[in-house]
């Protein structure tokens, strides 16, 4: 949802992908690839995987896989020099391991702490690099030079990472990717509800949510690109794309689409 807001504020002011979109003909060939796929196979297996698993066992998954993702976002914290923070994070996860079953339950929320997602691209951002020319790949959907070069390492963040046995790793990767992909269902109707071109929109979303960081605040400050300053870039921010951030599987509608990739 947050997405689409900021996708609609986007459509309000100048297109934040217009200078930043060099490979536009490319990205749209690879953008309805996978949108392709995405209606063929992923979302036909999202859309069964919430209708027969029950709602609190798609949300002990939720919860798993998240708290694998505040590990992650507590090292970037710690990487950024937000330490306050970092360490908040870093309780979270640790309340959730122990006292949760091992992310199972968010015990963390209930006493207040948090979550604060972040990303190696976030944390690139953070130390001066510039989001760079925005690039769909594909399965992994919308994603910019700065980003892509942090993916390898964000999708390590997984508990895939646990299992040596290759089939294993497989079957993680692909609940983690359809449990993603079921949470963004209703989000992937409104977005083909109001977006005239979709590919202009989750583009312009993507890079609006990815926007600009502040120094000045311990947290990241997400800017329309109407009110960046004019000697700064439009992109100067998960969500999960064609598919699926944060974790490592997200949809090609709405957030999913925007920031997060298909596997």
């Amino acid at each position: 949802m947050a997405l689409l807001l900021s996708g609609c504020a986007v459509l309000r002011g100048p297109s934040a992908g217009k200078k930043l979109d060099p490979f536009e003909n490319w990205n749209r060939k690879v953008f309805s690839f996978n949108e392709k796929l995405d209606e063929a196979v992923l979302k036909p297996v999202a859309t069964g995987y919430s209708e027969i698993v029950p709602e609190p066992i798609r949300k002990s998954v939720d919860n798993f896989f998240g708290n694998v993702g505040d590990g992650w976002s507590a090292i970037n914290l710690f990487l950024q020099g937000r330490f306050k923070t970092g360490i908040q994070q870093t309780m979270r996860f640790a309340v959730n391991t122990t006292l949760g079953l091992g992310g199972l339950l968010d015990i963390g929320s209930e006493v207040g702490l948090e979550r604060n997602t972040e990303d190696l691209g976030k944390t690139f951002g953070r130390w001066g690099f510039g989001t760079g020319a925005y690039i769909v790949w594909p399965l992994f959907g919308p994603s910019s030079v700065r980003d892509s070069l942090a993916m390898p390492w964000d999708r390590l963040a997984s508990p895939a990472l646990a299992f040596n046995d290759g089939r294993s790793k497989v079957s993680i990767y692909v609940l983690q990717t359809v449990n993603a992909r079921s949470n963004f269902l209703r989000a992937g109707e409104m977005l083909d509800g109001i977006a005239l071109d979709k590919y202009t929109f989750i583009r312009d979303a993507y890079l609006t949510r990815r926007g600009s960081i502040s120094q000045d605040d311990d947290d990241f400050e997400v800017l329309t690109p109407g009110s960046l300053p004019a000697s700064a870039p439009a992109s100067a921010p998960e969500a999960p794309a064609s598919a699926a951030s944060t974790p490592a599987a997200a949809a090609p509608a709405a957030s999913a689409a925007a920031s997060s990739p298909t596997l």
